[in-house]
């Protein structure tokens, strides 16, 4: 806990702490000659960062190809129907991501259904014989025990469960790794925990979790299940790197997107703009496949539960919404108050963002005490939300029926529109209809078209109000949880009041004003445009809603983006996740990678041929990933005959690891054969990271042996000038997928270091930045 106090601290109150340093100037001195930049510390970076509700330790991933020998010695081997064979396998893996995301999403739905319809069932038979107390403590005790279930399994078994993940997601595929996110015990507490939220009546969703199940199922069907239980098959371990892992959790996010929705398009499109950094043709048709094939498992669930074979309440979680036989006019006059839902949606959208960000912290700190805290947030939220939601309907007035729906006015038992619950034959309770149910048919019944008189305003101001406040503290708790449903609440609530006020003034239907400032807080929180509007296209399956939907989409996230980031943004920096931005700062072009290298420690490089104890002790007293391979004395092929030192490449940590564990070391200094590398190392094992300095041993005599590291150096590495600007290193390092980042002089000569530093992703982020160079920070309010 101490460790998440120091983390908390660090991460979020960096530029707050800063102190500037005065030195003291030569009177003499020509101000036109001293430096423009002032350092008053050196460049370093926190490795700690909250990964859900744990703190772990983080490194980078290693996205870029590793062009070693052996890697170029394979890749010549490889004959066509080794490449086809891998082509389709990549297919079958994305075809499997699709297939379990789709049948778990529906198992997650007919739980959900189920456990939360017979809940609210039986709540209602208490009702009908005015046992209310009995009512309220049945409702609030099972919800109770649901919140329990969910709370204890992420705080004791998984606590990288807990949240909806897309935060992390986002890190992992921007290049950075977060440790036990994608597990088997973290996708298994996900399922349950998820069941047990949702079913207990949390301002939540199971969309976010979706995503994050989705991801969990791509990353162990390429890896080959559980690390204590891996497949080792010899195809299989061709997917069992960064790259390829990248490319399936990209499916396994857009799968659980359309999972969510039933939206394909839209989980795609979802992927390429919010959470994947790196983007290409092949991985969008993958995942375009894989939400194709997760449509097709919904769609057969569906029909399944048209016969009834879904238990009493399966169907409701599989079609949220559709207005596919709703004609929609509107003309001229309306693009006023679509504009004011556009302009509603940003600033509630950063207001909320703002709010959350403090509720956030202020629920770090009570996290910080020990998991009984986490566990008792959450069980009192869960009894607030609960004394809520069965106590605040008693408010509202009853309603009499409409006379012409005699068959579903009022509603006892099942999803429906008109909840009787305490009142006389022939009247419904609006408010209960919005609150005592599951979100999804809460969802169903505020976007329910053709109701003009349906909802008193009183009660969907009530409804907006509680759901603002409940969206607020809900978020944060230690359950799995998304985003999307709260959001689309808020959203939904502001946008019938919203239609309700302009009745008498516009042709939109209250329920389309309530799609729209969904829409419209969705893209003022989230600040996502293009994927929520296929999103909601495909939900509500009529494309006449098009044109005002894309306005409000842009309106609102144009007035959010003048406030404050987006909220994933936000929550990404709250855990110390180090996400490279795809625009780098203005003041970044004032700076060059040169400056920054100064600052930093000088450079740990290694020979071509080392000696084991050179090695060993680079490895136990750095952290460092990569390191530099120098060869001195070699003569140029053309120019001056003097020696010159060479530059062959980089080496990665996890290869000196397997030289050591492999004991692969020389008695004299020489170069390697080919076929004494291949008989001891394979590409498929180098493109593996497992081990640990602290795992290996080598004896004394060992010590004074020596390694040829020409082989498995990456002969290719990305360097840049010293004289190249921090902003151009920047997009570069983030467009590539770089994990380190060679400096070398802008004047090469005798005595010269062929590299004057490494750079990666830490060094380039702004704020590590700013605490060195504070006077930038001036420049940035400007």
């Amino acid at each position: 806990m101490n460790e998440e106090s120091s983390l908390h601290k660090e991460s979020t109150s960096i530029n707050d702490t800063m102190e500037e340093e005065v030195e003291e100037r030569d009177p003499e001195s020509n101000p036109l000659n001293e430096p423009l930049l002032k350092r008053n510390r050196t460049l370093s970076s926190n490795p700690l960062a909250l990964v859900g509700a744990k703190v772990s330790y983080i490194e980078s991933l290693d996205y870029e190809i590793n062009e070693n020998d052996l890697f170029k010695q394979d890749w010549r081997s490889r004959s066509r129907t080794q490449v086809l064979q891998y082509i389709f396998w990549k297919w079958t893996l994305a075809f499997l991501v699709g297939l379990l995301t789709g049948v778990i999403a529906t198992l997650i739905n007919l739980a959900v259904e189920n456990i939360a319809g017979y809940k609210l069932l039986a709540v209602v038979k208490y009702i009908q014989k005015e046992r209310y107390l009995m009512g309220f403590l049945y409702f609030a005790g099972l919800n109770f025990i649901l919140t329990f279930v969910a709370a204890i399994l992420c705080v004791c078994f998984a606590p990288t469960a807990a949240g909806p993940g897309i935060p992390e997601i986002k890190a992992y595929l921007n290049g950075v790794d977060t440790p036990n996110m994608y597990g088997a015990t973290t996708l298994f507490v996900k399922i349950i925990g998820s069941i047990g939220a949702v079913s207990a009546g949390l301002d939540l969703g199971k969309e976010g979790p979706l995503v994050h199940i989705g991801s969990c199922i791509a990353s162990l069907l390429g890896q080959g299940g559980p690390d204590n239980y891996r497949i080792k098959w010899r195809w299989l371990r061709y997917f069992n790197n960064d790259r390829d892992r990248r490319d399936f959790i990209t499916c396994g996010a857009s799968s659980g997107v359309c999972a969510a929705f039933r939206a394909p398009v839209g989980g795609v499109l979802f992927a390429l703009e919010e959470v994947a950094t790196w983007w290409r043709s092949a991985l969008l048709w993958r995942t375009f496949f894989s939400t194709a094939v997760v449509v097709v498992v919904l769609r057969a669930t569906i029909e399944l539960c048209h016969e009834g074979k879904c238990g009493l309440f399966g169907e409701g979680g599989l079609i949220m919404y559709d207005v596919s036989n709703v004609t929609v006019r509107y003309n001229a006059m309306d693009a006023i108050p679509v504009v004011i839902i556009g302009v509603l949606g940003g600033v509630l959208g950063s207001l909320y963002n703002y709010l959350l960000h403090k509720v956030l912290r202020v629920y770090n700190l009570i996290n910080q005490k020990g998991k009984m805290y986490k566990l008792l947030l959450s069980l009192s939220v869960a009894l607030f939300t609960s004394i809520c939601q069965y106590g605040l309907p008693f408010l509202a007035k009853c309603t009499p029926c409409d006379p012409s729906f005699p068959d579903i006015c009022p509603t006892n038992g099942r999803s429906g529109n008109f909840k009787q619950f305490n009142c006389p034959d022939g009247h419904y309770n609006d408010l209960a209809t919005l609150l005592l149910t599951t979100n999804d048919d809460a969802v169903r019944n505020i976007f329910s078209t053709n109701t003009p008189l349906e909802y008193q305003p009183s009660s969907i101001l009530i409804f907006f109000a509680l759901y603002c406040i409940l969206g607020l503290i809900t978020f944060g708790i230690a359950v799995p949880s998304g985003l999307f449903l709260p959001i689309i609440l808020m959203g939904s609530g502001y946008g019938r009041l919203l239609g309700i006020l302009m009745g008498p003034l516009t042709n939109i239907d209250q329920g389309l004003f309530a799609v729209l400032g969904a829409a419209s807080l969705m893209a003022g929180s989230m600040r996502m445009t293009v994927s929520v509007c296929v999103i909601f296209l495909e939900l509500t399956n009529n494309l006449l809603l098009l044109p005002i939907t894309m306005i409000v989409l842009l309106i609102a996230k144009t007035v959010g983006d003048s406030f404050n980031p987006s909220i994933y943004e936000i929550i990404l920096h709250l855990k110390g996740l180090p996400f490279m931005d795809a625009n780098p700062e203005p003041w970044m072009r004032n700076l060059t990678v040169g400056e920054l290298v100064d600052v930093k420690p000088a450079v740990v490089s290694f020979k071509g041929i080392e000696k084991v104890a050179n090695i060993v002790n680079a490895l136990r007293n750095t952290t460092h990933n990569g390191f530099p391979v120098m060869d001195d004395g070699v003569v140029p092929p053309t120019g001056v005959a003097n020696e010159a030192t060479e530059l062959h490449g980089i080496i990665l940590r996890a290869h000196l690891i397997q030289v050591l564990k492999k004991k692969w070391f020389l008695k004299e200094r020489r170069r390697t054969e080919e076929w004494e590398v291949r008989e001891k190392f394979t590409w498929v094992e180098l493109a593996e990271r497992e081990g640990n300095i602290e795992d290996v041993a080598v004896t004394k005599e060992e010590m004074d042996m020596f390694v040829d590291l020409h082989p498995l150096t990456n002969t290719t590495p990305f360097t840049v000038l010293e004289s190249m600007s921090v902003a151009k290193a920047m997009v570069l390092f983030r467009q590539v997928g770089l994990r380190h980042m060679l400096v070398v002089p802008k004047y090469q000569g005798s005595g010269v270091s062929p590299v004057i530093g490494i750079l990666t992703r830490q060094d380039l982020l702004a704020y590590n930045i700013l605490t060195v160079f504070p006077h930038l920070a001036k420049s940035k309010r400007k």
